[in-house]
């Protein structure tokens, strides 16, 4: 008869507890045969090779191409960013030049004679005329033929060719910005020309800082003269965009170009003995 433990002959493995053969099991983790360690056992003799192939495993490139983008906390990619900056550039571009656009209309009282300051329109259009360029060549072509010395034909001269070179500047940029005019104006100028449909810069704020600049730094004035340059200078460019003629943006930017037309003309201070050597040479 035999014993209860006698009938448990094996575990619950299937293997022998006494008598028969012995299995053993090994208690180490399966070896996969196509990772990248087992890849390199394999090729012990070769490391380099290993390593190349263990580098082009799927596993490899998928950690290395999302390695990048899942950290957490981490913000857009940099390309990302670099795309929303034209964006946001170009947003605040359009809310300048709706500001400009709305502050020019409310500003252009002066703009028709059933305007709200429409009574004061024949004073603007003075004060526009004082500013175009006909009037200013004019005048320094008279002064220039009249001076009796050699200081004053220096000083007309050069007036002169700063304002040729403020007729070519102005021409130039109002061609290749061809920003029209205000819807309000009214094209009843004074001696116009083609670039003169376009309004960006103001002309006339152009003309007005450089000439501005020139007299007070090239005449003898007296305090009260001085006043009344910077108040005729100030007075130009706001008779433009109460006239309805230019946006605001046109005339400060009219002014800062006029000013930085005045440093160019310093620089390129003629004499007259200079100019009669080139006109000598094209003689």
């Amino acid at each position: 008869m035999h014993s209860p433990k006698a009938k448990n002959t094996g575990r619950r493995d299937g293997s022998p507890v006494l008598g028969g053969s012995f299995e053993f099991v090994s208690l180490a983790k399966p070896v996969n045969r196509s990772s990248p360690r087992h890849l390199l056992q394999r090729q012990g003799s070769d490391p380099t090779t290993a390593r190349l192939r263990a580098s082009e495993s799927p596993l490899r490139r998928r950690g290395s191409g999302s390695s990048t983008g899942s950290a957490s906390g981490q913000g857009p990619p940099e390309e990302d960013g670099i795309r929303l900056n034209p964006s946001l550039i170009g947003i605040s571009l359009s809310s300048l030049l709706a500001i400009d656009l709305w502050l020019s209309k409310r500003l252009s009282v002066c703009a028709c004679e059933d305007s709200s300051w429409g009574s004061v329109r024949p004073l603007m259009k003075l004060i526009e005329v004082s500013g175009h360029g006909l009037p200013w060549l004019a005048g320094a072509a008279y002064s220039l033929y009249k001076s009796d010395t050699a200081a004053g034909q220096e000083v007309m001269l050069n007036l002169l060719v700063g304002l040729l070179l403020d007729l070519i500047l102005v021409g130039i940029v109002k061609a290749v910005v061809r920003r029209r005019r205000p819807a309000h104006n009214q094209m009843d100028m004074f001696a116009t020309f083609s670039v003169d449909r376009y309004s960006f810069p103001s002309g006339h704020a152009t003309r007005a800082a450089m000439c501005g600049r020139f007299l007070l730094a090239h005449l003898v004035l007296a305090a009260p003269l001085r006043v009344l340059v910077l108040l005729w200078v100030g007075l130009v460019g706001l008779s433009r965009v109460l006239l309805g003629r230019h946006n605001v943006t046109d005339v400060l930017f009219g002014f800062w170009m006029g000013y930085c037309q005045y440093n160019l003309v310093e620089i390129l201070w003629f004499s007259p003995q200079t100019l009669q050597g080139l006109l000598g040479h094209l003689a």
